[in-house]
């Protein structure tokens, strides 16, 4: 059994459950802090290597890297936050420890080529299958400081799941008039807008040659 959890803690780790319900992947040390109402990100990574040492979470070294083990998202639902839809976790076990990853990476998108097409892809990277829900279908080599507010940096690769469609506030990766990029989505009415995080850029404003490849699930520092 896991070691009891301050209220403080399980309001960090419905946060995080929550994040990953919703959009798909777990929230920043910056946004866990602002959330705990704190100004420094230290705070939230002093509760996340609490929850770590409690066996609620695993740590990973890579952007965004904080992983649910199994078991604990039903802790996390009786937290002082109110309940939200969660998904449940995958259970951990030798088989899937064992299984690799591999994903194709994608570079430039050929013009009017699928973004899989195979002068797209520069490289197959292997990766450990648990470091991403849901699973992702290819990486995509970020370019440009556009979304660096939400901790995604030039040289970055972006882990993405396929979707054709998405809803407000997730990374997509969309693709205009043969450009692949990756910004926050969002509809209003029949308007749809690819957002920045980043104010030295404006938001997209796009019509009919707007098609999402996907949405972005996790991101892999280029350093790793």
């Amino acid at each position: 059994m896991n070691e009891p959890m301050s209220p403080r803690q399980k309001d960090v780790l419905d946060l995080i459950v929550r994040s990953i319900a919703e959009r798909g992947y777990p929230p920043t040390r910056p946004e866990i802090s602002a959330a705990l109402g704190a100004s420094s990100p230290n705070a939230a990574e002093q509760h996340l290597r609490a929850l770590e040492r409690k066996g609620y979470i695993e740590i990973l070294p890579v952007a965004r890297g904080i992983r649910v083990l199994p078991g604990s998202r039903s802790a996390a639902s009786r937290s002082r936050l109110p309940p939200r839809s969660q998904r449940s976790a995958t259970p951990r076990t030798a088989a899937n420890a064992e299984r690799i990853l591999r994903l194709p990476l994608v570079g430039r998108v050929a013009a009017g080529a699928p973004i899989l097409a195979e002068q797209s892809i520069e490289d197959e990277i292997s990766l450990d299958p648990q470091l991403f829900t849901p699973r992702p279908d290819f990486l995509l080599r970020v370019r440009g400081d556009s979304m660096r507010d939400a901790g995604i940096h030039d040289g970055d690769f972006v882990a993405v799941a396929r979707s054709g469609d998405a809803v407000n506030g997730q990374i997509v990766v969309a693709r205009i008039n043969d450009e692949a990029t990756g910004k926050t989505f969002e509809r209003k009415g029949t308007r749809i807008r690819l957002l920045p995080a980043n104010p030295d850029y404006a938001p997209i404003d796009v019509d009919d040659n707007l098609v999402i490849e996907g949405r972005v699930v996790g991101v892999i520092r280029r350093s790793l």
